[in-house]
């Protein structure tokens, strides 16, 4: 199935982010907006929900503290018990540094995995940019046509008010 999308090209970080509140006023639908850096508040303007990346490091960081401690525990004081200076086999206060080391380790590198998987990032993946220029000094908001009130030369206009520099109309995933 093919979809119908306008994308704004505008020069100043202030225009992109009125040209993204008139969209979602006027009820359009905002894909993806592209910028050369990241600019503050473009989350706020899309209406994105907060991300759930902060609790998934969070659960990855206790699950590998939590399976450290116990590994050194069963290791220490059930397979293999070895009497070291008089020490009890489970004592937790030994395990403490090798804990945290581990569970920022986990969190880490659950941190990395997870956001590659959520943006579906991978090896060799090619960018596909809208408009030329788009990561060198110019912004862009694309939108989709999500049903009939969606008229390409009003939100046009709508962006040519907003001092967009170029307005294209692309189609994408057509089926041959």
């Amino acid at each position: 199935m093919s979809k119908r999308l306008l994308v704004g090209v505008f020069e100043s970080e202030d225009d992109t982010l009125a040209a993204i509140r008139a969209s979602r006023q006027r009820g359009f639908k905002v894909v993806d907006v592209y910028a050369p850096y990241a600019v503050h508040g473009v989350e706020e303007a899309m209406g994105l929900a907060p991300s759930r990346l902060p609790w998934v490091v969070f659960a990855l960081g206790v699950l590998g503290g939590g399976l450290k401690v116990w590994f050194e525990f069963w290791t220490t004081a059930v397979d293999w018990p070895v009497n070291v200076g008089g020490k009890p086999f489970n004592s937790l206060p030994a395990f403490v540094p090798v804990t945290f080391e581990v569970m920022v380790l986990f969190a880490a590198v659950g941190a990395v995995l997870s956001f590659f998987f959520v943006c579906r990032l991978y090896p060799a993946k090619r960018a596909v940019l809208p408009v030329a220029g788009v990561t060198d000094n110019r912004f862009a908001v694309v939108l989709e046509e999500t049903d009939s009130t969606f008229d390409p030369a009003e939100v046009g206009k709508m962006f040519e008010k907003l001092h967009a520099v170029q307005v294209d109309e692309q189609i994408t995933g057509e089926v041959a």
